[in-house]
């Protein structure tokens, strides 16, 4: 009989003030249902809270990756973009959705996120953009990456879908790149049952990103100029039948937008507690078998991140049968499930890199693990771990 589940990875971060926000919605004698003004204020309290110009909220996350590098292609071109392999799986297909190629580079053992040195190492004349990912909370950026893609005129896209609220020397991550996307899946810092954001202080982008949420019409522009300049060049065609490039449908709803209202008025609270709870996770391991020294200046944890320091199969599986017993829910492989190189999708691509070329992430593939965290969580979780790991 598999082991009860007393500490779940996750709980449902839906409030009973998020619920009744719907529901006084709902109770309107005509509530608007499809994305409107509820949506529209988000975008513009989000991007207040985030510290940028604009905000386009969509359906999930998954859809904010895959409609800023489908805007990068028609803004910038095609070509090559460098990633982690350590990272969810939709940031490594919405590159290739979009006809990118991906260049696969390690991590850093402190930051869980790419190597600086190994981005520089990897850029070439083709290369279109610069994906990082904020792994679990912990900040990925350095002034070196930030200073180097400035000066050879390399957007950076910032993934921070797990890391809402983390900063870089006092600004949030994702108001530092070009773009930047966040998902607001249940389980994550704040949530709008399913959704996401794409961020930006570029202007030219915002607007590619509002036609290409919806169906790449034109009439979704909130410019007055990008609207004429078509309609003029296409004197045939309804204004309001436009489009401008082929896109999909990615569009939230007002109910989306109506819950992260909600939500953003208590995600700081939130973010200071799963910091204070990640700080106090790190204390109670053993720094001569498990990693210790990550980087948390910034950090907005999003889940615990437990790594051996050294490869050891039999370890490992002691580690997982301490937290089996203890009814500790886990993740291996610690973001996306480890090395997106060891992925089917990725080993049927001609070319794909070896798994082994990326040695830190591989090794936190088989020796990294996540256990939840959330603001609400019992104390006595550490207690758990403890016991979990006490013979290891």
């Amino acid at each position: 009989m598999p082991n009860e589940i007393l500490w779940p990875l996750m709980k449902n971060n839906v409030s009973r003030e998020d619920l009744d926000a719907v529901i006084d919605h709902l109770k309107q004698e005509d509530p608007k249902l499809t994305h409107g003004p509820y949506v529209r204020e988000f975008e513009n309290e989000w991007s207040k809270w985030l510290g940028v110009k604009y905000s386009v909220m969509v359906n999930s996350g998954a859809s904010a990756n895959d409609l800023t590098m489908l805007a990068l292609g028609e803004l910038r071109g095609k070509g090559e973009v460098i990633v982690p392999g350590l990272t969810w799986v939709s940031d490594i297909a919405s590159v290739l959705h979009a006809g990118h190629t991906p260049v696969f580079v390690d991590i850093d053992e402190k930051s869980l996120g790419m190597n600086t040195s190994a981005i520089i190492n990897a850029i070439t004349p083709n290369t279109k953009a610069v994906f990082l990912t904020h792994v679990l909370g912990l900040n990925a950026l350095t002034d070196t990456l930030l200073d180097t893609l400035k000066d050879l005129s390399i957007p950076l896209i910032e993934d921070v879908c797990e890391s809402h609220g983390a900063t870089h020397k006092g600004r949030k991550l994702g108001s530092l790149g070009w773009a930047s996307n966040f998902s607001f899946y249940y389980a994550h810092h704040m949530t709008t049952i399913e959704g996401g954001i794409i961020s930006t202080n570029d202007p030219e982008l915002y607007e590619m990103i509002r036609i290409m949420r919806s169906h790449g019409m034109v009439r979704e522009s909130s410019s007055k100029e990008t609207k004429k300049k078509y309609s003029d060049s296409f004197p045939d065609l309804n204004p309001d039948f436009i489009f401008a490039v082929p896109a999909h449908n990615m569009r939230p709803n007002e109910l989306n937008g109506i819950i992260g209202l909600s939500q953003l008025r208590r995600l700081d609270a939130n973010i200071a507690k799963r910091s204070e709870n990640y700080l106090r996770f790190l204390s109670i391991l053993d720094p001569e078998k498990f990693q210790v020294d990550f980087l948390t200046e910034g950090n907005s944890n999003y889940a615990f991140t437990l790594v051996l320091k050294n490869p050891d199969f039999i370890v490992r599986d002691k580690v997982e049968a301490g937290l089996k017993a203890q009814g500790i829910e886990f993740r291996r492989g610690l973001s996306g499930g480890g090395n997106q190189l060891r992925q089917p999708f990725m080993r049927r691509l001609p070319g794909a890199a070896e798994p082994e070329s990326l040695p830190f992430v591989d090794h936190v593939h088989h020796f990294g693990w996540y256990i939840g965290n959330y603001p609400e969580i019992n104390p006595g979780i550490f207690d758990a771990i403890s016991l979990a790991l006490k013979y290891i």
